[in-house]
């Protein structure tokens, strides 16, 4: 297949980075072209796989009509800037032509569709949590199938092309339980930006983790509230979330190893905008919750507290701020 990765940052390398290695033809569009035209791809995982790219291998260009003739674009730019990314596609891509959101958030593909109307474009979840390192290399942390909206058949390709390149991906006829299921266990991502240390260190400390909980439990209430229902993802259950994370931490780990695979090394993509002092998404995460719950009536003052900080962070341009759990459930009230 022809593939085009629209705002290849972390995740856009990773997926790109092993479709390459499974022989397709990729281009990649984003602000790496200078590292990646030096070092080429890296690619390594939790189960100790690394795939090496050299530079001319990877087709990575700064502008968007290097993707007029791809088969299928994955855009996988930040929630923020998804309108104005994918605007340009309306003048280049083929009538044909399939563009795939993998995305945080769970409402990138209906921007999408307001902004190429009339176009094939489909909801699509990344569970997986990547590092970018410099030197172009990317470190797949966490484990978990892609998640892509069933198209009639239209998506058959892409299936058997990401499957092809190691990917376990899941079909489903409306991927919205999904997303938001998707969207209650990203809440963890601005903890692990405010805390500043790898995920499993994070996840081994109670107090990040009764954090974590209050914030799902929000979650949950608003989703409740507006009658939306998150669906099961693999062995990961919604609704069950907030009572694991409340285990003792041997119970803990042992339950939550037999749902999740996660590396020393991982960090939330959040974590790494404080630290490269980028905007983060933390609108389209605990802000999405913020605003179901006002819509419904639901207080939620912990996710309000958590959205508070991380955009003090973001102002401040010092990187993460590494709150001590402590500090953190003080600051929650």
């Amino acid at each position: 297949m022809k593939i085009g990765i629209l705002g290849a940052g972390a995740i856009g390398c990773f997926i790109g980075g092993r479709l390459i290695a499974a022989g397709h033809d990729v281009v990649l569009v984003g602000r790496l072209g200078a590292e990646l035209a030096e070092h080429g791809l890296t690619l390594t995982d939790y189960r100790g796989r690394r795939t090496v790219l050299a530079p001319e291998r990877v087709k990575y260009r700064p502008d968007v009509d290097a993707l007029a003739d791809r088969d299928v674009v994955l855009v996988t730019v930040k929630s923020m800037a998804t309108s104005d990314a994918v605007r340009p596609l309306a003048k280049i891509l083929g009538p044909s032509a399939i563009v795939v959101s993998f995305q945080n958030g769970v409402c990138n593909a209906d921007a999408i569709r307001r902004v190429l109307p009339g176009r094939t474009v489909l909801a699509g979840m990344v569970p997986f949590n990547v590092l970018r390192e410099d030197g172009g290399r990317f470190h797949l942390g966490t484990s978990g199938p892609l998640a892509l909206e069933r198209a009639g058949g239209a998506e058959a390709r892409l299936v058997g092309a990401l499957r092809g390149a190691e990917f376990g991906v899941e079909l489903h006829e409306d991927l919205a339980s999904v997303l938001w299921s998707k969207l209650l266990f990203n809440l963890n991502n601005s903890v692990n930006a405010l805390a500043g240390i790898p995920l499993r260190d994070e996840l081994s400390n109670p107090a990040y983790r009764r954090v974590v909980a209050a914030s799902m439990r929000e979650a949950l209430r608003c989703m409740r509230a507006a009658r939306i229902r998150p669906a099961r993802v693999g062995k990961m259950i919604p609704f069950l979330a907030p009572y694991l994370l409340s285990l003792p931490n041997a119970l803990f780990f042992r339950v939550a190893g037999t749902m999740v695979k996660i590396d020393p090394a991982a960090r939330s993509s959040m974590w790494e905008d404080l630290e490269r002092r980028r905007p983060t998404e933390i609108d389209y995460l605990n802000g999405e919750i913020i605003r179901l719950g006002e819509r419904h009536g639901v207080p939620v003052p912990v996710n309000r507290r958590i959205r508070e900080l991380v955009r003090a962070a973001e102002e401040a341009k010092r990187g993460s701020p590494r709150l001590p759990p402590d500090a953190l459930l003080s600051s929650l009230g």
